[in-house]
């Protein structure tokens, strides 16, 4: 596995390392789009150069996400009844990285599944099997999830949050985002810089009826468009404006955001 680029924000690199060091599991919370799933990437490929299995195994979670997409199910093979493991069950035997993203939106059963990989027992109770799997040593639970989107039905119970240590990411600081930027697009540091401005502008909207600010991935996008001759005025409105919102009014104010960075 390839280390992904990724580019401390704080001290969030060594918080991580110390919580796998004593195998902690570990909670990430922030915005859409601020650079959360890379960081979980650049710390397995950091940690887990090598080994048997895949470093690191992510899941996107979904309201249908069920505890047999987790854990496994009993599938027919011709005349046969086998089983197949699923991606939770795979990390916890192989000793990966397991990386719930956007856990919130899972189930609230199905999240329930995790609680015992979390504390002392480190197991994985596979009912339909009458298993109980013990983690392998390696093994380290990562969820996520979006504090911004949380709502009454949408939120982490504190029975599950209290098991975790907790970091939290938010969108870097201009000179900083700017470097991102310029290394993912590529582009050169005085374009990255104008759309680091264009970001830290947009986000102060979100106060003003924007319900997301825009993400970093979504002005690495405006820049990979204008390294690909696409003008910088009509790049920020693809990957940005129209990205963003679909309130004419909204979008006009965005337009002129994007104007006033480059005339």
């Amino acid at each position: 596995m390839r280390t992904p680029y990724y580019l401390p924000i704080a001290d969030e690199v060594e918080v991580f390392t110390a919580a796998y060091a004593k195998r902690l599991p570990v909670l990430l919370k922030g915005p859409t789009g601020c650079g959360k799933t890379r960081f979980v990437e650049y710390m397995a490929s950091t940690l887990k150069p090598a080994g048997d299995g895949p470093p690191l195994v992510t899941v996107a979670c979904h309201e249908d996400l069920t505890g047999s997409d987790l854990v496994g199910r009993y599938l027919i093979e011709g005349d046969e009844t086998v089983w197949i493991d699923g991606p939770l069950t795979q990390a916890v035997k192989t000793g990966a990285i397991c990386y719930l993203d956007e856990i919130v939106e899972a189930r609230k059963d199905t999240i329930v599944l995790i609680h015992p990989l979390t504390d002392h027992r480190r197991i994985l109770p596979i009912d339909k099997k009458g298993e109980i799997l013990e983690a392998h040593p390696d093994f380290l639970l990562v969820i996520s999830y979006n504090p911004g989107y949380q709502s009454v039905l949408k939120d982490l119970k504190q029975s599950t949050r209290q098991r975790f240590v907790s970091l939290e990411f938010d969108y870097p600081a201009r000179d900083k985002e700017a470097q991102i930027i310029a290394h993912e697009a590529p582009i050169d540091m005085t374009t990255a810089m104008e759309l680091a401005t264009l970001g830290e502008k947009v986000r102060n909207l979100r106060s003003g009826g924007l319900s997301e600010g825009v993400s970093t991935r979504l002005l690495i996008y405006a820049a990979q468009l204008m390294t690909s001759g696409i003008a910088p005025r009509r790049a920020c409105g693809a990957a940005i404006s129209r990205s963003l919102t679909d309130d004419a009014e909204m979008r006009r104010a965005l337009d002129e955001m994007v104007e006033s960075i480059f005339p």
